[in-house]
């Protein structure tokens, strides 16, 4: 039983990750319509910045500031100077260019930072990449027979406020309304006064802020950053907003929920067929299923068409 508790609580830590970089990618679907499949890389980028600041001499707190204003500002020119001219034309074109930015961004952390795995102890002056919450051997609770993290419960706190904060943005601010209506139709709401390309870049930066601090929870979580670091945690943040609902901020976060703890049960008790090396199958499984099932996902609005 303590085991089974253990393996629900690392679940729902993993699962708090994801849902983080799903909550952009579910972001930028509402307000844009459209599929982001370089926010893992976005987030990996900011993450390198945060480390260079680090390097620097600068603490995690102002690093992370500093992060989050790079990752706005890179949705925010993505969106003016690649999506908006491209979407003009076939929205399919901005797959491409997400694809593209994807590889783009791997190939500028390689060259800035190298491809090796940071810090690196022989050249860096940081022992490891930092946490944003405490994360020593001793800071844990033993709650029914398990051992808690600090560090974990850290990170499901700062999910569960951002959704909070989300909820807010939509349902409670002009900005919010606005990013939705454009979202429904982008047209009508030109009419309405709406500034369609102010809130298309907001959108978009405020989901490549939200998806670099995933990326440095991630870090700070595996005390490393790496040019691999944000692919597999993209296929699960994929997922989860799959599994929850492209257009369904809380739909992210319990699809991410869920993910982590599957997996985490999944690997654990089939370890011979799964394992720790095969839990990207299990995300692969459950994007299928739910697109096969119920397409728009468990807390998603589905599209009524006329014809």
């Amino acid at each position: 039983m303590d085991l089974f508790v253990q393996r629900i609580f690392d679940g729902l830590s993993e699962g708090s990750i994801y849902a983080l970089l799903a909550l952009g990618i579910v972001i930028i679907y509402r307000g844009t319509g459209h599929l982001n499949f370089a926010q893992g890389e976005m987030a990996l980028f900011c993450t390198y910045i945060v480390y260079q600041m680090g390097e620097w001499g600068f603490a995690i707190g102002w690093a992370l500031v500093v992060g989050l204003v790079v990752g706005f500002a890179l949705g925010a020119v993505t969106e003016v100077g690649l999506v908006r001219p491209v979407a003009k034309r076939s929205p399919f074109a901005v797959f491409i260019v997400t694809i593209g930015l994807f590889r783009g961004l791997n190939w500028l952390d390689g060259a800035i930072w190298g491809d090796q795995v940071l810090p690196n102890s022989a050249k860096s002056t940081q022992q490891q990449f930092p946490s944003l919450f405490p994360n020593k051997p001793t800071d844990f609770w033993h709650i029914l027979g398990a051992n808690i993290t600090i560090q974990s419960i850290g990170i499901l706190a700062l999910v569960l406020v951002i959704t909070a904060l989300l909820f807010l943005l939509f349902n409670k601010t002009k900005l919010g309304l606005a990013m939705r209506a454009v979202a429904s139709n982008a047209d009508s709401a030109k009419l309405v006064g709406i500034p369609t390309h102010r809130v298309l870049m907001m959108s978009w930066g405020l989901a490549a802020s939200i998806g670099a601090l995933g990326g440095v929870v991630f870090a700070g979580v595996n005390h490393t950053v790496n040019l691999g670091l944000m692919f597999s945690v993209f296929i699960y943040a994929s997922a989860a907003a799959t599994l929850g609902g492209f257009d369904s901020p809380g739909g992210a976060v319990v699809g991410g929920l869920c993910i982590g703890v599957i997996q985490n049960l999944v690997a654990g008790y089939a370890d011979k067929w799964v394992g720790q090396q095969m839990k990207v199958g299990v995300a692969f499984l459950v994007i299928v299923g739910v697109l096969l099932v119920k397409p728009s996902g468990l807390f998603g609005t589905s599209k009524v068409e006329r014809v």
